[in-house]
């Protein structure tokens, strides 16, 4: 789908203010509500807008350590990948999961936990029993001066 500035507009938009209504958004990129709903539906339809969410403040629920790690697997077989995806798919301190390349480790997670001694429990016992994982490295994250949802909409 190639998107003109008004699909950009509403994509900048929702981005940061998914709960913002039809009117509204109409208003601030300037183009009438039946015209703009359309256009919001139809990104909908076509799978730009995945999903509205609600982003919540972490450390107000108690979540203050915010770590990145590194995994080693010790056999790189889609057997062993997929096992190892399915068992991290359901730890709720994982935030993110990413299996890359560039790198001694194979994958790259995002967790938040309470503290060190939750980060601990969760390493312990959780991440090192999940069959493959041969080598974990941690990095704690000290401040986040960039933190963003937001996708750039850029031409291309």
């Amino acid at each position: 789908m190639k998107l003109d500035n008004y699909d950009k507009a509403i994509l900048k938009i929702l981005q940061s203010e998914g709960r913002i209504s039809n009117q509204e958004l109409a208003e601030r990129i300037n183009l009438s509500p039946a015209p703009c709903l359309r256009r919001v539906r139809q990104l909908e339809s076509v799978g730009l807008v995945e999903a509205y969410v609600a982003l919540l403040d972490a450390r107000k629920l108690g979540l203050t350590l915010l770590s990145f790690i590194q995994i080693s697997m010790d056999k790189h077989t889609p057997e062993r990948f997929a096992e190892f995806e399915r068992e991290i798919a359901s730890c709720p301190q994982v935030l993110e999961c990413h299996l890359v390349t560039g790198q001694a480790a194979d994958y790259l997670l995002k967790v938040i936990v309470k503290d060190m001694d939750d980060f601990q429990q969760f390493l312990l016992n959780r991440l090192t029993r999940i069959a493959g994982v041969s080598g974990v490295q941690s990095s704690f994250v000290l401040k986040s001066p960039v933190k963003s949802t937001a996708l750039p909409l850029i031409d291309h």
